[in-house]
């Protein structure tokens, strides 16, 4: 069985419970000092907490939790934010896209219309010229 060791760790002005393993030959351990808390019915061992500044045990490990916890929140609120804004632009594209192609094919039936009376005026320009030559009896109509 390996040695253990229950030391007092101040930090901060207040003290906490670690509990150390000292020794384990042929057996694998944590190296990192474990917070433990008395409770009615028996010892509780805290999973090893590493905060930015190294091991956090007590209010300082309550303390950066909380800010992470709020950390994460915020990201999450802000990671739905920009959903929704995406989601926003992508209808208002859409609605663009709609407007746009509403318009093109308006122009584009005005535009047949034009072409095809400019054609059909092209014909009656042709045919008219055709018989005004007929009618004068020219070389190169015949």
């Amino acid at each position: 069985m390996a040695p253990l060791l229950a030391r007092d760790i101040e930090i901060g002005g207040e003290r906490n419970r670690g509990l150390y393993i000292l020794k384990s030959r042929g057996m694998a351990h944590s190296n990192q000092i474990r917070e433990f808390r008395w409770t009615d019915h028996s010892i509780e061992l805290l999973d090893v907490y590493v905060g930015p500044g190294g091991v956090l045990t007590g209010s300082a490990r309550i303390t950066q939790e909380a800010k992470e916890n709020e950390e994460h929140l915020m990201l999450k609120e802000e990671t739905e934010r920009k959903k929704l804004e995406l989601e926003r632009k992508r209808k208002a594209l859409k609605a663009q896209i709609a407007l746009l192609q509403v318009e093109f094919e308006a122009g584009e039936a005005e535009t047949r219309k034009l072409i095809k009376n400019s054609e059909e005026r092209t014909l009656r320009l042709s045919l008219e010229q055709r018989d005004i030559a007929l009618s004068r009896k020219a070389d190169s109509w015949v």
